[in-house]
This record gives C-alpha cells, structure tokens and sequence, in this order.
C-alpha cells in the first residue's frame, strides 16, 4: 500500500504519565481490528514529533494518528507548518487522546474512549479548522509558533512552569495538578498589562489569568472560551482581572460549565489579531509548553488543518468535509 493511504502513527510513551506506552497495545488492537493499515513509531525526545512529522510527510505519508496528548499534538501541527511538501491541509490529521489533559479532543466530541476515536478515524470524518499563530519574545528574539487549541498568559503560564518544574523533579502524583494550581494562586502577582484586538485597545489594567485560541478547553477541562468557533477565522480571548480566592472558589463551576463570563472579573473579546503588551514582562504558554515572553502577538489562518472528529460534533455542528 501505498505511503499516501498508509496512517503514520506518532506515539509519545510517556504521554499521561506512561499511558502512551502502556495503553498502545490496546490501540494497535483497535486499529487492527477496524483493518486501519498503519505505520508506528515512538518519540524518543521533545520536539521529535515535530521531526517525525517532517520526514512523514517528506516520504509521502498523508494521514498522521497522534497517540499522546496535547502537547504531542502541538508538536505534529507545528510539524505539518515546518514541511515544505504540501499544504498542512493536505494531511489528514487524526488523534487517540492518552494524555493528561485532551482539551483539544473534549472540543470535537471525543469521549476519551479508544474505540470511539478509532471509529472515527477508520470512517475519516474529516473538518478544517483554524489554526492560531503566536509570536513572541525570547532570547531577544522574535520566533513563532503554530497552535490549534488555546494559549494562556499569566498565572496559566504561571502554573505550567511550576508543573514543569515538579515532573523534573519525579513528582507524577494524579492530584500535582490540582495542588499546583492551588499554591501557584497564592504565590503568582497580578501584572499590569495592555490588550490590543484588530487594533483597538480593550483593556489596560492588571491580569491574574489570559487565555487565546481557537477551541474551548484548556487546564483539563476548564471552558475558559466556551464561545469559540473552531472555523470561524476568529481568535477567542478570555480575560480574568486579579481577584480574591473565596470569589473565584463560590464560582469555579462556572469554568466548567461554561459560563464563565457570568464572573464579572472576566473580559471577553474576538478578532483576528491580538496583541499584548505588559511591565513586568509575561510569559506565554501554548498545550504545556513555555514558549516566551511578552509582547505576544496572535493571528490566525483560516481552516488550515484538516482533522478526525467525533461523531457527536459532526451531528451537532453538522459540519464536516
């Protein structure tokens, strides 16, 4: 069979603290079983999902499944923009979510479930979505990434640095999480910070917490932006204002139900580019990874990637291509 109708499968084996390497049996099985013909390979190193992905598609794969996490999603999409073989659009794009988190997956429709993603993948249940674009400071230069998910600023950043810090150190407990969070509100200072959207300035003031992108989960099922579009051509954002811990505590339901924005320290805003300034300079992550700092700059292009969703999204979009 031919590359172009084989699946290339990138595995991260230490995607949900070992599940990637420990669950993958049961995936080969699935795969196996709906006679998905497939190609996989483990990563071995950060970003060598990025480079799997590049060879991939260089020997002429055109179907790529990510069996990991965000992150490992976020390194293959960033792959598909580093090639130079063909449009990132002409490479369907499907995952088996194994990480912590799966924000991206709870957007379109996935359950979690492996036999529920494979499904979808074995029928091709295709859609293009957007893809946003952050650019940033780092090492007194200006780089750029790709994400298709959300970005946050602040105290999101904030948290995921320490998380980073504590899986350095061994510590994989299922509550880290949780506890991270808890004790980086305490410890994290508001910034004074300006936000700026298709050049209209809309805020100037202090931000606990900032959150851009295309999909609505983010933090392992948080809906910081639960009005975003995926395919509009549009960035979300979603801004919370310092506030004290007993407020937020009262109204943490609605981070998860949606309704954010009945907290009346959040601002919202849409556009297609947003820019960032702040003093001190904030830093800025995108699905775990600490990119740099501020001043940010998000754009987005429109329904760039073409992705394996869920069959629940399909029918109540009803939109697919």
């Amino acid at each position: 069979m031919a590359e172009a109708q084989k699946w290339f499968v990138i595995v991260n084996p230490v995607a949900g603290d070992g599940r990637g390497l420990d669950d993958f049996p049961q995936v080969s099985n699935y795969l196996r079983e709906a006679h998905i013909v497939c190609e996989p390979v483990f990563t071995e190193h950060k970003f060598h999902a990025t480079e799997l992905t590049v060879t991939a598609v260089k020997e002429g794969y055109r179907r790529i499944i990510v069996v990991g996490g965000d992150g490992t999603l976020h390194e293959v999409v960033n792959g598909l923009f580093i090639q130079q073989e063909v449009r990132p659009d002409e490479v369907l794009l499907a995952v088996i979510a194994v990480g912590r988190g799966n924000d991206w997956g709870r957007t379109f429709g996935f359950s979690g479930r492996y036999s529920d993603a494979v499904q979808a993948i074995g029928a091709e249940q295709a859609f293009l979505q957007d893809v946003g674009v952050v650019s940033y400071e780092e090492a007194h230069f200006r780089q750029s990434r790709y994400f298709v998910n959300v970005a946050g600023a602040g105290f999101d950043a904030f948290v995921v640095r320490r998380l980073t810090h504590l899986e350095k150190k061994g510590r994989t407990s299922r509550w880290r999480q949780t506890w991270c969070t808890v004790r980086s509100f305490f410890g994290y200072k508001s910034t004074g910070i300006k936000v700026h959207v298709d050049g209209l300035r809309i805020y100037n003031g202090f931000l606990l917490s900032l959150a851009i992108g295309i999909c609505k989960y983010n933090g392992g099922g948080f809906q910081q932006l639960p009005e975003a579009v995926t395919d509009d051509g549009m960035l979300d954002l979603s801004l919370i204002r310092p506030v004290h811990f007993w407020h937020l505590l009262f109204r943490l339901h609605y981070l998860f139900n949606g309704g954010i924005y009945r907290i009346r320290h959040v601002v919202k805003a849409r556009g297609r580019r947003i820019r960032i300034e702040s003093s001190p300079e904030v830093s800025v992550e995108v699905d775990g990874e600490i990119l740099g700092e501020t001043p940010l700059e998000f754009s987005v292009v429109p329904k760039a990637i073409r992705v394996v969703v869920g069959t629940e999204f399909r029918r109540e979009t009803g939109r697919a291509v």
